[in-house]
């Protein structure tokens, strides 16, 4: 079965406003999501904490209604596959990719796609989240017809993390 096609696409201002995910413990979500990457919390309610950047409402949603204590989904289940988080600059990023080395956490991946250099990792759920800034679209990869020619490379996180004003590691 083929994806329908609509007779009118989506308005361009269209935008993903916020992602709420449901965790096991929240004060560990906490720390992860604004202890490390440095989200700031807005409002903190029984079960629930939103948290943003830039004074926003909020970009995440972190809730234990139905999930206190609980594991994550097991392999091979449908759901959430992983959160984007749209960093600024490859400045913004490197610093990002800094927040997570100094913590100790692990990567999944980093990945250069010629449109935007990602970083890929896990929050203390199990949630895929992945950390990446776009390049101009002046600099997007094209094929001769002017299609769009996106990639997966290795990153460069020496460069990425120097990006951030950091020395080699």
């Amino acid at each position: 079965m083929s994806a329908p096609e609509s007779s009118r696409p989506i308005d361009a201002g269209v935008d993903i406003g916020h992602v709420h995910l449901k965790v096991a413990d929240l004060d560990r979500a906490l720390g992860f999501y604004c202890g490390v990457l440095g989200f700031q919390l807005t409002q903190r309610l029984p079960g629930a904490a939103f948290i943003s950047a830039g004074g926003y409402h909020h970009h995440l949603g972190l809730n234990t209604w139905e999930s206190a204590g609980g594991a994550p989904p097991p392999p091979g289940t449908t759901g959430l596959f992983h959160t984007a988080i749209r960093y600024p600059t490859r400045a913004a990023l490197g610093d990002a990719l800094r927040r997570v080395r100094d913590a100790g956490l692990p990567l999944d991946g980093a990945a250069d796609h010629g449109v935007s250099e990602a970083l890929y990792l896990r929050d203390p759920d199990e949630n895929g989240v992945e950390l990446y800034w776009d390049r101009p679209e002046a600099e997007w990869p094209r094929a001769p017809d002017g299609a769009l020619a996106m990639f997966t490379r290795a990153l460069d996180l020496r460069g990425l993390l120097a990006a951030a004003g950091d020395g080699p590691t």
